[in-house]
């Protein structure tokens, strides 16, 4: 409901008007009548009326200088004007004064009606033009601290021309001062917690916990603009007035960070100071640089603090020399030995950090290592998901891992669990081995040429392995074996049968009786033909 003053010298006019007038259906209230101008401005000044309804001709204010006053002080009313005098110059002065209607008495209420009903219209639609626009400023001062980190990554990550960069300082309210620039960028390690990921509220509380702390060493410690980009990483802008005092600056803050981090929250961070340029307008090679040196948490491992100057005075320009390190990882996971196989993993990882290896050089080099061992359990006739597991592409999982010594964890586990399936897969194949040359010395025991080098050709083995392998597993030589089994024939010969001692010695591979005999006796006790009158007592 809209609020209406009337101002006219005539009580009559004045009481008509209000007596006639339908004011709620047509959307408005009379608040108050006024006999002149003078009265109607306190009026106004107390009660603020949406519309003035004003007559021409009136003592002390007149109402065209009423309107006069009321446009310039309250440019929000509405003003009608009421006059008995049909003067082109009153319209004329009455349009000027931005009136919004001239109306001629004397006036019906239809005609006054049809003009409040037009204002309302207008007063209806400027309404919602208003609170649509305060609603959008209301968005706006919300969506201020976004828009805000939006503009400092567009200066970080593209080039601006100086003149939006100075529109948007302004805008902003952020004062870079110069004239040089560094950025300390900072980065959550990892979020896990007695080995679990937390909830994404914990993750998203402990992210603007790690802002705060940044924020506070920032202001205390430089003054820097302090800002989150898209991958979730807390920048900071520095500025000074020399690149070393910078570097230094930078340094001791990100120190500071790092600690604080470490103390207040369950996670470490990693932060790269990147390089320090000469003006706003070259700020995107800061934010580059100093992510760059972020990437050197894959070398260093986790909380650290790196300058990327610093990695590239330690960079060594020397290639990492050819290696056989494939080779001799199979030979270690061969000889079945989980401390040379650590050993050996050590001295790999290690040397990829002596000679600063890029990210995906390194990534090449460990997948031949994982192929190596691939291809050595697959060779020895396992299965190589009895390592990596059914459900994980070892060649992809290296990739999972943020930092070396992550890789280095991972790769020790999976040689220690390839030196496990190489030992099972090598007892299975020695126990089979075994019962094989078992069964071939039970079909031939009766030739008298059968030798260990004859058993080992047929289980393709050198005798040497082959006689501490069937040891291992028989307890008895491979001449003992044989003996034994030629003996326990013989005496069944000798129980089932007349053959002479000559002729079974000749049928369980005796060449010579005597030899037979002696052996037999050694075995039982007894000579064979003791042997055979006892069991036919």
């Amino acid at each position: 409901m809209y609020k209406l003053l009337l101002v006219d010298d005539e009580a009559l006019v004045r009481e008509a008007i209000k007596e006639n007038m339908r004011w709620e259906e047509l959307g408005f209230e009379c608040v108050a009548d006024c006999e002149d101008g003078a009265k109607a401005l306190e009026s106004i000044e107390e009660l603020r009326p949406d519309i003035l309804l004003t007559d021409i001709c009136m003592p002390f204010v007149d109402g065209l200088e009423l309107t006069r006053q009321v446009t310039m002080k309250y440019p929000n009313i509405k003003v009608v004007i009421l006059t008995g005098h049909d003067d082109f110059d009153y319209a004329q002065q009455a349009i000027k004064l931005r009136a919004c209607d001239f109306i001629l008495k004397p006036i019906t209420a239809a005609e006054l009606g049809n003009v409040l009903k037009k204002l309302k219209i207008e007063m209806d639609e400027e309404f919602k033009r208003k609170r649509d626009f305060d609603l959008l400023k209301q968005q706006l001062n919300e969506s201020l601290p976004l828009l805000r980190e939006r503009f400092l990554e567009r200066l970080t990550a593209s080039r601006l021309t100086q003149q939006e960069i100075d529109e948007r300082l302004d805008y902003f309210n952020l004062s870079l001062r110069g004239p040089y620039f560094i950025i300390v960028a900072v980065d959550v390690d990892d979020f896990l917690i007695d080995g679990s990921q937390p909830s994404v509220k914990s993750r998203e509380l402990m992210r603007f916990a790690v802002y705060n702390i940044v924020q506070e060493v920032a202001d205390r410690e430089m003054g820097a603009t302090v800002f989150r980009n898209r991958d979730e990483k807390v920048l900071a802008i520095l500025s000074g007035q020399s690149p070393e005092q910078l570097q230094e600056l930078a340094f001791h803050a990100s120190e500071e960070i790092r600690r604080s981090i470490s103390s207040y929250l369950p996670l470490t961070v990693s932060i790269g100071i990147g390089h320090c340029c000469p003006s706003l307008s070259t700020l995107q090679q800061a934010s580059e640089t100093a992510l760059s040196a972020l990437d050197y948490r894959f070398l260093l491992g986790n909380n650290e603090v790196i300058s990327l100057s610093d990695m590239e005075r330690r960079h060594r320009s020397a290639a990492l020399p050819a290696t056989d390190w494939d080779k001799e990882l199979v030979s270690r996971l061969k000889t079945g030995s989980e401390q040379e196989t650590d050993d050996l993993i050590e001295r790999i990882f290690a040397s990829y950090r002596d000679y600063f290896l890029t990210v995906d050089t390194c990534y090449i080099h460990i997948q031949r290592l994982v192929l190596s061992l691939i291809h050595t359990i697959t060779e020895l006739g396992g299965e190589p998901a009895e390592v990596f597991g059914s459900k994980v592409n070892p060649l992809v999982e290296v990739q999972r891992y943020a930092t070396l010594d992550d890789i280095e964890r991972w790769m020790k586990e999976q040689c220690r669990a390839a030196v496990g399936a190489v030992m099972s897969i090598r007892e299975d194949f020695s126990t089979h081995q075994v019962i094989k040359a078992q069964e071939h010395i039970k079909q031939s025991f009766a030739d008298q040429q059968l030798t260990l080098k004859k058993v080992c050709h047929h289980v393709s083995m050198s005798t040497s392995y082959f006689s501490t392998l069937f040891k291992t597993h028989t307890g008895k030589t491979f001449i003992e074996f044989l003996t034994q089994l030629r003996i326990e024939k013989a005496k069944e010969l000798l129980k089932l049968t007349a053959l002479k001692s000559y002729e079974i010695a000749d049928q369980v591979g005796f060449s010579d009786p005597h030899y037979f005999s002696v052996t037999f006796k050694k075995f039982t006790g007894c000579t064979p033909t003791e042997y055979r009158q006892q069991k036919l007592m």
